[in-house]
């Protein structure tokens, strides 16, 4: 019997390995979900629907039963919102602004 338990556990390790690939694993326990966005145009239209969706939801709920985790989806708007990127522009800006300040001077 040990040796036919051996087997299946190999057999679903090799297995694991060509159909659980979602998912990597990060420190602690949680793990991360890779999506594929073509551009932050794409990205920011993804989060605006994400947002849009949870309006929605909300209107539509009114304290009833939610059909939609709407907490679940504004967190990983979140996730996804990309905070470093508009550090950079941030960045950018004002170099441009006091190039331009200087410029005009």
């Amino acid at each position: 019997m040990e040796t036919e338990q051996l087997k299946n556990l190999e057999y679903i390790k090799k297995i694991a390995i060509q159909y659980l690939n979602t998912l990597k694993p990060k420190e602690g326990k949680s793990s991360s979900a890779e999506i594929k966005i073509l551009n932050y145009s794409e990205l920011g239209c993804v989060i605006t629907n994400m947002l849009k969706l949870c309006i929605l939801a909300l209107e539509q709920d009114n304290g009833k039963n939610q059909a939609i985790d709407v907490g679940l989806i504004l967190e990983q708007a979140l996730h996804l919102y990309p905070t470093d990127e508009m550090e950079l522009l941030d960045l950018v800006q004002e170099m441009l602004v006091q190039e331009s300040y200087e410029n005009s001077n």
